[in-house]
Order: C-alpha cells, then structure tokens, then sequence
C-alpha cells in the first residue's frame, strides 16, 4: 500500500541560517529555529493541514534539534490520533566536521562548489556522496514500512536542504549533473510527490528550481548502437 504523498520539509530558518559563527560555537545538531524559522514550521502545518485535509500521516524527522522543533510546531495542526511519528538519523544533516568559524565555512563551501557538492568531502565531515548512500539506505526501509496494511495515507519527511535534493535524486534516478543543478528548498517549505494512481508512479508536483548558469563539468554517457 503506497501513500497517497511522500512529502519533504526543511526545517525552518534556524540561527546558523542569519549566522554561521554559530557553527564556531555550538555544534549543529543544538543549533534551533528563530522566531522566523518557528513561524515557517508553523505556516508549514497549516499549509500540510489544508492539502492532506483528515488523512493520516507519517512523520519521519531528523534528530538535529531544528527539525525536531518545525516537527513539533507542525504537529500543532493536527490533533495527536490523526499522525504518527518516529526520529530518523538518516535524514540528519551533512556533516561538516569539526566546530569551525562562518569565514573557514564559507571558504569550504566555495570549495565545494568548485569541486562539485556531490563529491567533495568536508574535512572530517561527510560528502554529498555519503548523505545519498543514507538516503539510498532509508528508501529500502520505508519501501518495507509501505507494505504494511495499516500505513498511513501521507509519508513525511522532515530533513534538511542536501537531503531533500538527493531523495530526489535518488528516487527519480537523476545524474550528478541533474542534481548538481538544484537549488535548495526555501526554509519550511514543501516539496511534494504524488501517486499517479494510473501508473503507480511519484510524480514531482512542486519542482525545485535549477541554476542557470551551465555546469562546467558534464560528461554524458554515449552509447553507440
């Protein structure tokens, strides 16, 4: 029994997002929500509210204390027997080693970008690589938690940027190119895939939006007949 939606949320703005000294300071995991970010997560029920209406949900969230938060303020918009809810660490956020200042952030960042987000690797941390093979691991599981009878109707995801891009990847099987182009959801926004009942195929009904500018490294697989 698939769900009807499999839908994936970024947690709202958090401190780090206005400030990334946050990150010279705390470690990730702890960093929360603004008052901003907290407003997002709460729009975002509403939003999941008026499109699910009383169909039953199940919430997988990232243990980061951010998406525990847009969880919990999501959460206000349904009464307690219409969701379900388990913590998730494979929707946890990439890792980017050890407690580093915004300016050594920035400079790894422009790094990455340069490399390519997919296949540069942090030092000490995670690369794009290692947060797909989680996400590649966690669809095996929730294939198994859809064949249980008493499924809810809407799986939910709630996770961070880097993951929502490579479940995207991963699940309609894009290149690293295709990835590579994908701009990141805004905070506490929705990113939604539905069941063609037809087919029995996702389709992306909410598209992310891509970079203009052509990618400078491209290799495309030839195939000669």
């Amino acid at each position: 029994m698939k769900p009807k939606r499999i839908i994936l949320i970024r947690h709202g703005e958090c401190d780090a997002n206005i400030d990334e000294d946050k990150f010279a300071t705390i470690p990730d995991y702890t960093i929360e929500l603004t008052e901003k970010g907290y407003q997002q997560a709460l729009n975002a029920g509403k939003i999941l509210k008026r499109m699910v209406g009383e169909e039953t949900l199940y919430f997988y969230v990232s243990p980061f204390w951010r998406t525990r938060s847009t969880f919990e303020a999501i959460a206000k918009s349904f009464p307690r027997k219409q969701f379900f809810y388990s913590e998730e660490p494979r929707l946890r956020e990439q890792e980017w080693g050890y407690l580093r200042t915004g300016k050594e952030l920035q400079q790894l960042k422009l790094n990455r970008q340069e490399y390519g987000i997919f296949y540069y690797r942090f030092p000490g941390g995670e690369a794009g690589s290692d947060v797909y093979d989680r996400i590649n691991d966690l669809l095996g599981s929730l294939h198994r938690d859809f064949t249980v009878d008493s499924y809810p109707t809407n799986c939910i995801l709630i996770t961070h940027s880097l993951a929502i891009r490579l479940f995207i990847m991963r699940w309609f099987h894009l290149t690293v190119e295709e990835f590579e182009m994908m701009q990141s959801p805004a905070n506490g926004s929705l990113v939604v895939l539905e069941l063609d009942p037809d087919s029995g195929k996702y389709q992306l009904i909410t598209p992310l939006d891509t970079k203009k500018e052509k990618l400078l490294r491209s290799r495309p697989i030839r195939i000669e007949n």
